[in-house]
């Protein structure tokens, strides 16, 4: 009876030790990750996202691989320009894990081997590119080294996506030379735009006195004409009155007496005005002889 207890317990403690080790090589791969899967030693397979299990103490997980983009921040590299100017610039890779067997198995270290690739290509494209190059055509030497970086990476399994200069630090002399040359060319800027503000307000000012001088005329001449047109209907209504007023009285057929007066009265008015001498004409001088003859007579009385 012990002896079947005792059983019932190693046998129990064996199938913990099974549940334990089953337990134990349960793999869930996440997505975005792949596990490296060797067979005593040797490379078996590869798993993918989901539910796994490995053969105790036959199979082991040799390396987990992450299948997403990565980023591989260098630091500061010296590289030589064509016309010998030492710089140091830092670039940043970014690479994705393709194949994670050729990972695993293709290099020994492949970080330090894309650092290395990085630093070797990037001197070997500067050296063929003056200062004033490198300073202005980082998107060319960015897209170089990206192929070149993809090319030598494949072998690996990486792909290169994308390889950016963060940071191009030429000479200390250099920059205040630079430094120097920007503030001229800024400063010349400023003095172009100046001027030519300057001629732009010079034009605008001379086109409204222009414009205001061509006003002035044009307020002028209108004037003119009103007041050419009021003298003009004035005279008319003078006329027109004068003309009605011979109408009437051709119409009323007055006597000569009446148009010895009427000529006395005009003479009268005439005289009242600023000539220095009067033309009389000689029916009104006999008829003025009879008025003063008149006057006189009534003064006697």
């Amino acid at each position: 009876m012990n002896y079947n207890f005792g059983g019932l317990i190693a046998l129990i403690l064996a199938a913990l030790v099974i549940v334990v080790i089953v337990i134990r090589n349960i793999r869930i791969v996440q997505q975005a990750r792949a596990y490296v899967i060797e067979y005593l030693g040797a490379y078996k397979t590869t798993w993918n996202v989901g539910l796994h299990f490995k053969i105790p103490f036959l199979e082991k997980v040799a390396k987990v691989v992450s299948l997403k983009e990565q980023v591989a921040d260098f630091p500061p590299q010296p590289v030589i320009t064509k016309d010998n100017v030492t710089m140091q610039i830092d670039t940043v890779v970014y690479f994705q894990i393709t194949d994670p067997k050729l990972y695993t198995y293709g290099i020994e270290q492949p970080m330090v081997a894309i650092e290395n690739l990085a630093a070797t290509t990037l001197r070997n494209i500067i050296g063929d590119l003056e200062l004033d190059q490198c300073l202005t055509s980082r998107d060319i030497i960015n897209t170089k080294m990206r192929a070149i970086l993809d090319e030598a990476t494949d072998p690996w399994g990486i792909k290169v996506n994308r390889v950016e200069l963060k940071n191009i630090l030429p000479p200390k002399e250099i920059q205040n030379a630079m430094e120097k040359q920007m503030k001229a060319e800024r400063e010349r800027r400023e003095a172009i735009l100046r001027a030519e503000g300057e001629k732009r307000a010079a034009i605008l000012e001379a086109e409204g006195e222009k414009e205001s001088a061509i006003l002035r005329a044009d307020a002028k001449k209108q004037q003119q004409i009103l007041e050419a047109e009021g003298e003009a209907a004035a005279i008319l209504k003078v006329q027109q009155a004068t003309a009605e007023g011979i109408r009437l009285i051709n119409e009323a057929s007055p006597s000569e007496a009446v148009l010895r007066i009427k000529a006395l009265e005009a003479f009268t008015t005439a005289s009242q005005g600023q000539a220095t001498k009067i033309i009389i004409p000689s029916e009104i001088q006999g008829l003025a002889g009879l008025a003063t003859g008149v006057i006189e007579a009534a003064k006697d009385k």
